[in-house]
């Protein structure tokens, strides 16, 4: 069993760019930013209960570590930076923390590291619960306006509020459910102190209104990059400053590829 992936120039040399998208997304997501990385070869996946993975499901943090190293073994990617926002951030931050071998370097977009108490970590699993009861009990569009008016999604107009709503509300509930409980904050280990000692580099990308996320950034990485006019869908309100930030990272990191 393997995550649904679209794969971009696969003739490429290594290393490979893998693409996550947040939760509710799906490969789409990443494609204007990742279409402007020409040196590399690109995979953008679907995490399960998303896109073309819809029928696939986790049930743990360990199940999906273990889908996504499957999902590289069938694509024979062997050296590979991982790039995810949000949801996609916090899988890649975990299984950078598991040091496989082949991880070249991690670029997060608006990932948490992972709550560090228990009450916070209760509430969270609490408000989680009541989430997915949520999108499998009532239509989606109506779920969704409610999600994009989370804090969090502060910085949105009302235009892209729409779109986004619209966007999003053409998922399965049911199966978005199930991958929000599986894969919860609250059942995420605190990731700091490891990944504080990694020995690959980690990048982190916040936008610029996104207050929050660029606190939890330093807390990750001390390589944190804020993105102009953006909040904390960066990528989808300026995709080419992500873009543009990604491939100055890539220019540092990997030198001798581009």
């Amino acid at each position: 069993m393997t995550l649904h992936g679209r794969v971009i120039s696969a003739n490429r040399p290594q290393p490979w760019l893998v693409f996550l998208h947040g939760f509710s997304g799906d490969n789409r997501e990443w494609q204007a930013v990742s279409e402007t990385l020409t040196a590399f070869p690109r995979l953008l996946l679907d995490l399960p209960g998303h896109g073309g993975s819809a029928d696939l499901s986790v049930t743990s943090f360990d199940e999906m570590e273990a889908l996504l190293r499957a999902t590289l073994v069938r694509y024979n990617i062997q050296n590979y930076w991982l790039v995810g926002y949000s949801l996609g951030g916090r899988i890649s931050l975990y299984h950078a923390c598991q040091h496989p071998a082949g991880l070249c370097g991690v670029v997060v977009e608006g990932g948490h590291p992972g709550l560090s108490d228990e009450t916070s970590r209760r509430e969270r699993l609490a408000s989680d619960r009541q989430w997915a009861t949520r999108f499998r009990q009532q239509p989606l569009e109506a779920v969704f306006d409610a999600w994009y008016r989370q804090p969090v999604f502060a910085s949105l107009s009302e235009p892209q509020r729409a779109a986004l709503v619209a966007l999003r509300s053409q998922n399965n509930g049911a199966t978005l459910a199930a991958m929000l409980e599986a894969t919860s904050l609250a059942l995420q280990p605190d990731l700091r102190s490891i990944l504080q000692a990694l020995s690959i580099p980690v990048h982190y990308l916040y936008g610029e209104y996104d207050s929050k996320f660029q606190t939890l950034a330093t807390q990750v990485t001390g390589h944190c990059h804020a993105i102009p006019a953006a909040g904390h869908n960066a990528h989808r309100e300026n995709p080419a400053a992500v873009a543009d930030t990604l491939a100055r990272i890539l220019r540092l990191e990997i030198k001798d590829t581009l």
